[in-house]
């Protein structure tokens, strides 16, 4: 099965959810892990906590400035692109009006090391 990283972009600030949103975006990890689909998943601290570096030079802040920043991520397993486009459309974020997802096929990688 491919797997699809589905990258969740929000507002700067995307740290501010309602507890309805966090209610909604539980139910919806949940639902990823009891189908068998969740591989991974992380939220991400406000981009305002990055640090990018660009050759030898070190700077505060995201990568690039954007009205949208990446507020989290997870990998899914699905059958095809089609099926992947299915779960990621359930994403809360994508309902809500400020964001949205990004959905790529993962590459390659390494499996999670044990510590």
């Amino acid at each position: 099965m491919a797997q699809y990283a589905i990258l969740i972009f929000d507002t700067p600030e995307a740290g501010d959810y309602t507890p309805e949103q966090q209610a909604a975006s539980q139910r919806h990890a949940d639902h990823l892990v009891d189908s068998g689909a969740m591989v991974t998943a992380y939220a991400l601290q406000s981009a305002d906590t990055a640090t990018s570096l660009r050759g030898d030079v070190v700077t505060d802040g995201p990568f690039i400035d954007s009205k949208e920043v990446v507020a989290g991520f997870c990998v899914i397993e699905a059958p095809d692109l089609d099926a992947a486009l299915d779960l990621a459309r359930s994403t809360p974020a994508v309902h809500w009006g400020r964001g949205g997802v990004e959905v790529r096929p993962v590459a390659g990688g390494i499996p999670p090391i044990p510590r």
